[in-house]
């Protein structure tokens, strides 16, 4: 009996306990996504996942990864939570390109002073591509946001230096998929977790 009244007991408990967060993986153009994923100590969400194309060619693949789920771009952009984009090259990129595009992207979605106050991010980004000479098939950065800590940009898994402590630079660096010029808007309808026929990209 008194184990039966324990095991009740424990029955009536469980419910209260937090759920855990349930595991996924979404595939991309062949590249998997998991969901979450740990960031510092916290586990996140896949937002939403997408290809870049320019004309009728895959470039590479995005995942944005945030803390809760949201349909909102500007808590996206300015949530002050852990978040993640990570990129992964569906064909041979000139890195040095990749890199000034980037900067074009951030500039042309930030106000002049957005943008300056996001400015040794943006140098970062541009040397450390500039530095290579181009990014394989395959190969993958991502740049992480950490509260306190600031971004934090890894190249095929390795840390780039030191964290980028600006927090406007993470705001700035998102706007290239998610500001009012897009790199793409199906691959930032896509991020934001809006489904839409793709046709002809096949």
């Amino acid at each position: 009996m008194r184990v039966f009244l324990i095991a009740a007991a424990l029955g009536l408990l469980l419910p209260l306990a937090s759920p855990a967060l349930h595991a996924e993986t979404v595939e991309v153009a062949g590249v998997k996504y998991e969901s979450p994923v740990n960031v510092n100590g916290n586990m996140i969400e896949l937002n939403g996942a997408g290809v870049r194309y320019k004309a009728v060619f895959k470039v590479y693949t995005a995942g944005l990864y945030l803390g809760k789920k949201t349909d909102d771009i500007d808590t996206a952009l300015n949530s002050n939570v852990p978040k993640r984009l990570h990129l992964t090259m569906l064909r041979e990129v000139d890195a040095a390109e990749l890199g000034r595009l980037f900067t074009k992207g951030m500039e042309q979605n930030a106000t002049r002073e957005e943008f300056g106050k996001a400015i040794n991010g943006v140098l970062r980004v541009g040397e450390i591509f500039s530095s290579r000479k181009g990014l394989a098939v395959g190969e993958h950065f991502s740049v992480d946001y950490i509260p306190g800590t600031g971004s934090v940009i890894q190249l095929n898994g390795k840390v780039q230096g030191t964290p980028i402590r600006e927090p406007e630079f993470y705001s700035a660096f998102l706007r290239i998929w998610l500001g009012k010029s897009p790199a793409d808007q199906a691959l930032k309808e896509a991020l934001m977790g809006v489904k839409r026929e793709t046709r002809g990209r096949n």
